[in-house]
Parts: structure tokens; C-alpha cells; sequence
């Protein structure tokens, strides 16, 4: 088949690779010159395990190409597919003016039937909206499809290679047919719904584990109050089937693009209808609080206060094999910390060119590996579990703080892992592995 993918951010770039992966004739379509040049000549402009050598090797057989001319491109495909950014508005809401933008630029460049999908996370009703932007432009016939995608940063090309499932809106069957046929290689596992019952399912689904993560936080603080374990009351409640293992780990909370940005934009078609989502709003703000138990820890140890204190910071992106840095906990933790006089130290693998050039410096001491981070910290705060922080040499780590105070915020470390240190040790949802923490941290701060 040919396909034009318009967009080459996270969802239409890793897709349109993987469509002519599958032998399909792709071309991808960006506005920006500089990232397609940078796409031509063989480089990847996001960090994304596997999606550089899929890109090299489709181009070099000729099934992938990259353009900023999407007329071009548009006419010579029969599958359009619209997966352009729809970033958060002020008030929650999915700003809609690329899809808007990509619908004109379609019907303007319409030569014959085509199916149009709309492949990024959009509001119910916003496939009609675009129907109606094309329809209004031109005579043309084509059929309105929903394809929602259901990636996890750092395993995006796994997860479109091998997906759970595939799910397809649509109010025409001969349309709905052709994309099945097109996906069917990828699983038997097809969902063909009608189109605004697809657009809900995305949100649904991010909603959803969204609401797993926060739960799980919240009995996390629980068991620090009685003494539980959070670690073994999610692995005995992951064995049942109803619920399973998946986002039930404990932490400072979910980032990235998509739960923050679908959460508050479900809050705000559930008030487009008279509705008052009250789960999902406690969600966000569960979500919202938990990042800050880092704080209040650290607030703890030292009294409340971190004035002149030396705070390493080990991960900046929302979770590990990204560099996405969009609504990461790091970013308000480090605020705050700057914002209450303390020094920053931070290294993340990845990650520290987007967050630099995304937040800019922020009175950060930027370093180049983790231990320079911690050299001389009078605590660590590790915010993702990158495999090297996760492996670290615990006793060399010790050597090298100035007090040995770890603040886990992602229970990256096991008991034994500290059995043969003297670390100061917090994380979340374990008091056993806290104990003596309040004596242990009066003799280092005396």
C-alpha cells in the first residue's frame, strides 16, 4: 500500500517506519526542513531504541522516504495518516490547530479517493471535524478513519511491531477492511468499532492506567504509615488476573506526553457534557502531590532546611529509555529545590540536552556522569531508574557523598542491595527498608 504519515514526532514517526517495515510504500511529512534533512541523511531526531537502523534500512530499499512536501505526498498515497501533535491548552484542553492545519492541507491536496486516519490522541468528535474541514474544500470522495496508537516511549517500536491490540474507527466497511488487512500481519487482536467510540478508547485506556499508577502511590503512602510493604502488596495483588502486575510499581508518579496531557483533556470533555470526572480528577492531583514526596523527605532530614545544601539529582526524562523530558517529575522537584536555596547537581544518560534546552539551565550544575552528580552531595535523589543508577557501586557511591542519604523515588534498590551499607535510605511505600532512618540521620546531621 502507499501511505503518507503527516507528523514525524513520537507516533507518526515510529509508525511510518514500521508500515514500511511491513513492505508498505511510506513517505513521512514534517513542516520542519531541519528535522527531515536530519531524517534524509539517516539520523533520528528522538531518542528511541531500534527506530534508527528500521529508518536506514527502509530508505536504503526505497519503501521510506521523508519530505516537507505533503501535496506530493498526499496525492500519491491511498492511506493518509494524520499523527501531528495535539499539546494541552491552558485549561486542559487538546489544541486541535495541527489537526486543523494537516485537514486543510489534505483537501487541498486531495487527486482521488483516500482514507484519512487520524492517528494522534484526539477529543471525541474531532474525526468529524476534520471530515468536515475536507469536505468543505473539495469534491473529492474519501472515508474518515479512527486509529488510536497505544505506545510506550522506549518500546514504541516493540509495542507497533507486536501490539496488544489494534483499534480501528470507522463508519465505512469497505474502509474498515482495508486498514485490518493492513494491520493484520501485527496481530489477530482487531477491534473495529465506530469511530467516536475509538477516539474514547485512547482516552479511556491512558485514563485507566493513569488511575492504577495513582492508586498504587496512594497505598504506598498507606504503607509507610503502617508498616506494609507496597512492593509485596503489588506483586499479590498483580496475580490477580483482574488486575495484574502492569503500573502497579510504586513512585513520584507518571510524566511524559501522553498520561498528563489525555488526563486533563478527559477531565475536559467529561465538563463539555455536564459531566464532573471526580476519579480522574483525584488521579491528577494524587499524580501531582506524589512527585513531592522527594521533597518532603529530604525537608525532613534536614530539618526543612535545604538552604546552601547539595542536592545530587540522578535522571531527568519522565522514565527510563527516553530522553522525553515533557511533564517530568525532575523539572518541578529541581525547581523547588533551586527555589529554596539549595545547590543542584544533576545527570541524566539521555535526557540532558532536551531538558536544558526545553527549561532551560535553571541554576544547575550539569555533570557528566552520575558520580561526578553525587561527588560531595549531601543527598541523592535518583527520579529514574536507568539501568546505570540501578547498577550502581553502592559502596563507592556512599564514599563519594558528603553524608550518605539516598532518596529512592523510583524503589530502584533492593534490601540487599543495602545490606552492606550505612545509607541513609528512603523510598517509596517500604518502611522496612526505612527503619532507624530518624536516628541514622540525626547522627549525620549532628
Amino acid at each position: 500500500m502507499n501511505i503518507t504519515v503527516i507528523g514525524t514526532g513520537y507516533v507518526g514517526l515510529v509508525s511510518g517506519i514500521c508500515y514500511a517495515e511491513l513492505g508498505h510504500r511510506v513517505v513521512c511529512v514534517d513542516k520542519d526542513r531541519a528535522k527531515v534533512e536530519t531524517l534524509q541523511n539517516g539520523g533520528i531526531p528522538i531518542y528511541e531504541p531500534g527506530l534508527q537502523e528500521l529508518s536506514v534500512k527502509n530508505s536504503a530499499a526505497g519503501r521510506l522516504r521523508y519530505t516537507v512536501d505533503l501535496r506530493e505526498a498526499v496525492e500519491q498515497s491511498e492511506i493518509v495518516i494524520i499523527a501531528v501533535g495535539t499539546p494541552s491548552l491552558p485549561n486542559g484542553e487538546a489544541n486541535l490547530s495541527y489537526i486543523d492545519q494537516a485537514a486543510i492541507e489534505i483537501a487541498q491536496a486531495m487527486n482521488g479517493h483516500k482514507i484519512i486516519a487520524v492517528k494522534s490522541t484526539v477529543p471525541v468528535g474531532t474525526n468529524e471535524r476534520v471530515g468536515n474541514l475536507i469536505r468543505s474544500r473539495t469534491t473529492e470522495r474519501f472515508d474518515s478513519i479512527s486509529l488510536p496508537e497505544f505506545l510506550r516511549e522506549g518500546s514504541a517500536v516493540q509495542d507497533t511491531m507486536h501490539p496488544d491490540r489494534i483499534v480501528i474507527g470507522a463508519d465505512s466497511e469497505s474502509a474498515a477492511e482495508l486498514l485490518v488487512q493492513l494491520h493484520r500481519p501485527l496481530t489477530e487482536h482487531i477491534v473495529v468499532t465506530d469511530i467516536r467510540s475509538a477516539e474514547m478508547l485512547k482516552y479511556a485506556s491512558n485514563a485507566f492506567l493513569a488511575t492504577k499508577i495513582s492508586f498504587i502511590n496512594e497505598i504506598a503512602n498507606i504503607c509507610e504509615k503502617v508498616g506494609a510493604d507496597v512492593t509485596l502488596v503489588a506483586e499479590g495483588m498483580g496475580y490477580d488476573k483482574r488486575i495484574g502486575h502492569a503500573f502497579l510499581k510504586a513512585g513520584i508518579g507518571y510524566g511524559g506526553s501522553c498520561f498528563p496531557k489525555d488526563t486533563r483533556a478527559l477531565i475536559q470533555i467529561a465538563g463539555h457534557v455536564d459531566y464532573e470526572f471526580k476519579l480522574l480528577r483525584a488521579v491528577v492531583e494524587v499524580n501531582q502531590d506524589q512527585r513531592m514526596s522527594v521533597i518532603r523527605k529530604l525537608e525532613s532530614i534536614f530539618d526543612g532546611e535545604l538552604q546552601g545544601k547539595t542536592i545530587a539529582v540522578w535522571g531527568l526524562a519522565f522514565k527510563p529509555n527516553t530522553d522525553d523530558v515533557r511533564e517530568s517529575p525532575a523539572l518541578e522537584i529541581i525547581q523547588y529545590l533551586i527555589r529554596s536555596g539549595a545547590h543542584v547537581k544533576a545527570y541524566d544518560p539521555i535526557a540532558m540536552r532536551n531538558f536544558r534546552s526545553i527549561y532551560g539551565d535553571n541554576g544547575v550544575m550539569w555533570c557528566d556522569d552520575a558520580l561526578e552528580a553525587a561527588t560531595g552531595a549531601d543527598a541523592l535523589c535518583l527520579l529514574t531508574e536507568w539501568d546505570e543508577f540501578v547498577h550502581a557501586d553502592l559502596k563507592l557511591l556512599q564514599s563519594i557523598l558528603r553524608k550518605p542519604i539516598l532518596i529512592d523515588g523510583r524503589n530502584a534498590f533492593k534490601e540487599a542491595d543495602l545490606a552492606e551499607t550505612s545509607f541513609v535510605y528512603y523510598s517509596i511505600g517500604r518502611p522496612r527498608l526505612n527503619q532507624g532512618v530518624k536516628e541514622e540521620m540525626s547522627a549525620l546531621i549532628d
